[in-house]
């Protein structure tokens, strides 16, 4: 039954102005400590914070007077504290949840970055912290509102998954200074986010409220211990009685207030960083505030205070039955002031960003999907116990807004990464009791986590060994592998004993050669490729190509798809061409650095430096680090650029992307200059200024440069101004041509010059950006002491308009659940399962399965989804029908209930308020079901 939440709230007052108290703590999941430390109380030296304490502290203030409230957010920390309590104060908390004085808002395992983030981990991390929820507090402890007070800057898919997951509505705390001066102006700061052009509204359409201010009390309102405004002095015997004085300068804010928002009902954020630590402070002095303005209404005061919750205070707004202002693109990029844009996050410590995607895949791939299709052997088996929780917590964690962010502290950041290593050992060990199930070999299996760097020392060592490749897709995939090796010549098998087609060529790496063959992968399931040593020795002089090469005018081309043609004097890619659309444009790429020089005369108007996360270059133009490559051409075109930056272009068989494999670092430093560094395409395609960008990695949205749809923007910063997050891709596109790029992590982006896409790859900068991390973001490593170098890849394509997102849609998935190759030394025993497919079909190219997790022990959770939006494919954005009974090909479909999105809640029962906007129109349907699976 859904919980009566007016049963819980202060009665209001009509005809007054009524102030809505909300008491609260924003406690970060990891910033400038870790998440242990903050929850301990640990490292004080850095700043004094200690979770636990609070949650002691509130709980004892909430019990002292039943008119109290407080709200509490990050489950990561409750469930913590939680474990910890007695039976007894475990009934006392269920009382307080029951009662309506302790709520949770969001409620998800942190408060995740909505720019860097992709949607498969933040609905994950959703999906637990709300189930830790439900299952200990029932109804009552499930979350009505989302609040993000602290992110900087506001997805459109953020939103829609929120009202997916059946909230109410959002409240947050940022957004950009201009946009919150007109919507101060015109009463809009609460508003309807209709946050798809693909779903039906009101389907993800969301209210969404904009905090008064950031998430911090009132100027003179803060009495917490770490505050220094005065405590109410009321008794008039002593000294500095100051009740008359307060009062005076509370009616004055709160009328202020009133004015800029459209009801007769205000919010006020009465908390803020780690806040409540002593709840008594704070209690003590709000009690005798909502008494002492109250009591002037004998006068005929028309303001009426209270202790409420983000939940009760949306009430009161969906009671006023208004119509509300209609948004319908997102909040980036965001900026405090004129020179101060927060997009130098979207790129801010690029190898973590990559870590947490590929721990992602590995989370999906491997310990969600397997433990599903293997059954119990997958959790004990010939490897030892297999565990999928710490993998699940590790993740849940790093979608905190200061972790994949790139925001927190370096140590904070060794903590997170940690994290994800630990968790992936423990998932390790699920895998490789699931493959022996699954194929009947319980082989001992290796698992070459440093391939990305060329470094797998079983390939390296052994003459004999077998690479199981585990694909998460529903589809067939065809994937190149890219193996260490010793030896010049090796005989590879498919599963069938068929030779593949492969090369040797000399290696970047440690090793001496590079194997490389493409794989193809059955869906939802693996296949084993055999590879023998045929002949040991030097490197080899002459190579088979992976692609013809005209080395007079340094052409690359596949007959079947793709031509990429170089300059023969600069080393420089000149065009691009799709063989099959017979299309060509011109193609340019460099690599650039853009800088803060704090010494720099230009940077007068504003003493901002570029920092973890702002990005605010000197000057519009960036530096060229070479006009010229020095090109290497084997069965690939390796490009130098200079000492510390590098690039291979590859066009594989099957494959209709051109990659570009980018190799940054260490940025060098000993000019005292920080640097930012940028790769640039610059095409003949018409761009008029427009371009598009993903939101979470799911729809695109479309962006102008130098231009905002909801206000007159002054434009002050014309690069950082005009970058957007770019999480899995991007695109440029005229009447006739469409370049996308697909990235491997997230990353800041923009079209600085008509026909142009560039995107931020790599920073290093040595100053702080004064935002509270207090370190500049400077990374080393011991493995790199002088300066992180990075790698990654981009993936183009070129398309006609019309059907490129048929291209790019499970291109995009393919990098973000990319195959899990998996390696065994020697001969495999003869009565080995070579392929596998949990699937009796493919799925339609419309449909990606996003989850498949066991839920308990007789039941798995299911989500398809349909990947395409509504307006960009004739081909795949219809309504796809899908046989549930007829999907898998190991699990008995005995029974289907559907859920919400963070199944919490049961879809037939998921009721949420209805508001109704000033403008709109409805739009095409596309459709996306989520399913909880008996098996």
């Amino acid at each position: 039954e859904k919980p009566k939440k007016e049963d819980s709230c202060h009665a209001t007052k009509p005809n007054m102005l009524n102030v809505h108290l909300v008491p609260h703590t924003h406690d970060d999941v990891g910033w400038l400590k870790t998440v242990d430390q903050y929850f301990y109380g640990d490292r004080n030296d850095i700043q004094h914070a200690g979770v636990q304490y609070i949650l002691d502290s509130v709980v004892d203030q909430l019990l002292k007077n039943p008119d109290r409230r407080f709200i509490y957010v990050e489950t990561a920390f409750f469930y913590r504290w939680w474990k910890q309590q007695s039976s007894s104060m475990q009934q006392t908390v269920k009382k307080l949840v029951n009662e309506g004085r302790l709520e949770f808002v969001n409620g998800g395992w942190c408060m995740s970055d909505e720019a860097t983030t992709h949607y498969s981990a933040v609905i994950d991390q959703m999906t637990m912290g709300l189930r830790f929820l439900n299952e200990t507090f029932g109804p009552c402890g499930r979350p009505r509102v989302a609040w993000h007070i602290d992110p900087f800057g506001h997805a459109r898919e953020h939103a829609s998954m929120f009202a997916q997951m059946g909230y109410d509505g959002f409240f947050f705390g940022r957004l950009d200074y201009q946009d919150r001066a007109r919507r101060r102006r015109d009463k809009e700061q609460e508003l309807l986010w209709r946050a798809s052009d693909s779903l039906t509204p009101p389907m993800a359409d969301l209210f969404t409220g904009i905090l008064p201010n950031g998430y911090n009390p009132p100027e003179g309102f803060c009495w917490d211990q770490s505050c220094d405004d005065p405590p109410i002095r009321d008794d008039p015997d002593l000294e500095d009685y100051n009740v008359d004085d307060v009062v005076r300068r509370f009616l004055a804010i709160a009328n202020s207030q009133a004015i800029v928002y459209k009801t007769d009902h205000i919010i006020m954020t009465m908390g803020s960083d780690f806040q409540y630590e002593n709840a008594n402070l704070w209690y003590k002095n709000l009690d005798k505030l909502i008494h002492y303005v109250n009591a002037l209404q004998a006068n005929g005061s028309k303001v009426n205070v209270l202790y409420s919750t983000p939940s009760c205070y949306l009430q009161e707004l969906h009671r006023a039955n208004l119509t509300w202002a209609l948004k319908m693109d997102d909040f980036f990029p965001y900026a405090d002031d004129a020179h101060d844009f927060w997009t130098g996050y979207f790129t801010s410590r690029p190898a973590l960003k990559r870590y947490e995607r590929i721990s992602n895949s590995n989370l999906q791939v491997t310990c969600n999907q397997l433990e599903v299709l293997s059954g119990p052997a997958s959790r004990k088996g010939p490897f030892g116990e297999g565990d999928s929780q710490t993998m699940k917590k590790a993740m849940a964690v790093a979608q905190h807004h200061d972790a994949v962010s790139g925001t927190e502290k370096q140590h904070v950041a060794n903590d997170y990464a940690r994290r994800l290593a630990h968790g992936w050992q423990r998932c390790q060990v699920l895998v490789s009791n699931s493959l022996a199930a699954l194929s009947g070999s319980s082989a001992e299996r290796m698992y070459c986590d440093n391939l990305n760097i060329s470094v797998c020392p079983l390939t390296e060592s052994s003459k004999k060994f077998s690479v199981n490749v585990y694909n998460p897709l529903a589809r067939p995939v065809t994937w190149p592998v890219r193996l260490p090796v010793n030896g010049t010549a090796y005989l590879v098998s498919d599963a069938n004993g068929k030779s593949v087609d492969c090369q040797v060529s000399v290696n970047r790496g440690f090793a001496v050669n590079e194997l490389v063959f493409q794989v193809q992968a059955p869906p939802l399931g693996f296949t084993t490729y055999s590879v023998s040593l045929l002949q040991d020795g030097p490197p080899p002089a002459s190579t088979q190509h992976l692609f013809s090469l005209k080395t007079e005018n340094l052409c690359v081309h596949l007959p079947q798809f793709l031509r990429v043609t170089f300059d023969p004097d600069t080393g420089l890619l000149s065009s691009l061409s799709n063989l099959e659309t017979k299309q060509t444009i011109k193609l340019t790429q460099n690599f650039y650095w853009l800088v803060y020089n704090a010494s720099d005369g230009n940077n007068l108007q504003s003493d901002q430096p570029s920092g973890a996360y702002i990005f605010r270059p000197n000057s519009s133009t960036p530096f060229l680090i070479s006009k010229t490559a020095k090109t290497e051409s084997i069965q690939e075109v390796r490009q130098w650029f200079a000492p510390w930056v590098s690039q291979v272009v590859r066009l594989y068989t099957d494959s209709k992307a051109l990659e570009l494999e980018w190799t940054v670092g260490p940025v060098p430093i000993d000019d005292d200059l920080g640097k930012e560094v940028i790769t640039r395409l610059d095409t003949s395609i018409k761009t008029s200024q427009y371009f598009y960008t993903d939101s979470n990695g799911r729809e695109m949205l479309q962006r102008k440069t130098d231009f905002r749809p909801t206000w007159n923007l002054r434009q002050s910063e014309p690069i950082a101004g005009n970058y957007y997050p770019i999480n899995s891709r991007a695109f440029i596109k005229d009447d006739v041509d469409q370049l996308t790029v697909v990235t491997d992590r997230s990353q800041g982006g923009g079209s600085i010059h008509n026909g142009s896409l560039e995107i931020m790859l790599h920073r290093r900068l040595l100053y702080d950006d004064v935002r509270g991390v207090g370190e500049p973001l400077n990374e080393t490593s011991n493995i790199f002491p002088k300066g992180l170098v990075v790698r990654g890849r981009l993936l183009l394509s070129l398309d006609r308009p019309p059907s490129a997102a048929d291209a790019h849609r499970p291109l995009a998935q393919e990098v973000v659940l990319q195959p899990l190759l998996t390696f065994t030394d020697g001969d495999l025993h003869p009565n080995t399962q070579l392929e596998f497919s949990g699937l009796q079909a493919a799925l339609p190219p419309a449909v990606h399965l996003l989850t498949l997790t066991q839920w308990d022990k007789d039941s798995v959770l299911l989500r398809l989804e349909h990947q395409f939006q509504s307006w960009e494919s004739k081909l795949n954005s219809q309504p796809v029908t899908v046989n549930l009974q007829k999907l898998f090909s190991t699990l008995e479909v005995l029974g289907v209930s559907e859920l919400n999105l963070s199944a919490n809640q049961w879809k037939d029962e998921m009721t949420r308020f209805h508001w109704t906007p000033m403008t709109g129109t409805g739009h095409l349907n596309l459709f996306i079901r989520f399913y909880y699976i008996s098996s």
